[in-house]
């Protein structure tokens, strides 16, 4: 896809004026960083961040049982959650795949608004759309609101004073105004930290980003981007879909089968998911963290003794630990574990690494 081509986001010339960098993502043409990758990741993990995600779908499941068709449709289960609460699922294939992973938020019985990854949702809304039953609509909302990530720390106090609510439980979120505008704050993000996602209106993102940066940049926070986000949800051992979820790598293969309501009689990839669940994965993502030099990339061949076990899914730097570290599907019947040395081949070179049990630091979610 050329430049001319990608989409972009209701912010983009806030993001030049503001001195980005961008880069393509999902088909969308998105802010990297600013004040530089590391600084931007120490503010969301010591003070404050706010990022831009506008690019995120959003889609509206809306009609009498329309909670009850997204419960027997995607994995997690509904029934655990009630109005005002949002929840992590998957949209699986038949085979046990993964279509994406996204965020249900449960507005009533009657309506179901949904955040799936920016490349795949027109895949979702098409496969729930093929399967909606009379009565029930399904619209693609991408570019109706935008979303608007405030996580670290001091984000409480960043939406404190600007008057929206923050005194809310995790997966928890209310419809607030902001200088006359609707927002619908969310207490969830993808960094590990205490935080928020804010849903305005397409139009409106720009008076509540504006306002947001002041507020962080006061607070001694940064703007932050798409390069910071990565390595935060890199440390907080967050899979990423095309990387450690995708159509060919499940759930459980993910170590994401918690996400699943295995008691439910119906969903998407049921049958395909039980039947691994009760075999074993064939292979499962582990954190892997250098003991030398060297840089981890995404498609790096995990070796033990010599002998390939397995590929990397996401690399980073972590600027927290300041060594190198990875994600990978490793085999199960490899025998590998937490503490276990292994190498990864980078560049031709054998790269010692430890097995860790992701994540890599501590999660402050809750």
């Amino acid at each position: 896809m050329s430049d001319a081509e990608l989409l972009q986001g209701p912010l983009r010339a806030v993001h030049a004026e503001l001195g980005a960098t961008f880069a393509p993502f999902g088909g969308w043409e998105m802010p990297v960083s600013y004040a530089g990758v590391v600084a931007e990741h120490t503010a969301v993990r010591e003070t404050v961040g706010v990022f831009d995600v506008s690019h995120l779908g959003k889609a509206l499941v809306a009609g009498p049982g329309a909670a009850e068709f997204v419960n027997a449709s995607l994995t997690n289960d509904l029934g655990k959650i009630g109005p005002g609460q949002a929840q992590y699922t998957l949209c699986a294939t038949e085979t046990g795949g993964v279509t994406d992973d996204l965020i249900a938020y449960y507005v009533s019985d009657e309506e179901v608004f949904l955040v799936p990854n920016a490349a795949n949702t027109a895949a979702v809304v098409a496969e729930l759309a093929a399967k909606v039953p009379a009565g029930i609509t399904v619209t693609d909302q991408h570019r109706e609101f935008g979303v608007l990530a405030v996580q670290g720390p001091k984000s409480a106090e960043i939406l404190a004073a600007l008057g929206l609510p923050s005194d809310m439980e995790y997966m928890s979120f209310v419809d607030a105004t902001f200088g006359g505008v609707t927002v619908r704050v969310c207490r969830t993000g993808y960094t590990g930290e205490h935080g928020y996602e804010l849903l305005p209106a397409w139009d409106d993102c720009e008076k509540v980003f504006r306002a947001l940066v002041a507020e962080v940049r006061a607070a001694g926070g940064e703007v932050a981007g798409l390069g910071a986000r990565d390595t935060l949800r890199t440390e907080a051992g967050y899979p990423l879909h095309g990387h450690e979820l995708s159509t060919e790598i499940s759930p459980l293969q993910a170590r994401c089968g918690w996400a699943i309501g295995w008691k439910k009689p119906e969903f998407w990839g049921r049958v395909a998911l039980v039947a691994e669940k009760e075999a074993g994965p064939a292979r499962k993502m582990w954190g892997i963290k250098a003991l030398d030099r060297g840089v981890l990339r995404q498609g790096q061949t995990v070796m033990r003794d010599g002998a390939p076990i397995g590929e990397t899914t996401s690399g980073t730097f972590s600027p927290t630990l300041k060594v190198g570290i990875a994600l990978a599907l490793i085999d199960s019947d490899s025998g590998v574990g937490a503490g276990d040395q292994i190498e990864v081949d980078v560049r031709g070179r054998a790269l010692r690494c430890e097995v860790v049990n992701p994540p890599f630091v501590p999660v402050h979610t809750k």
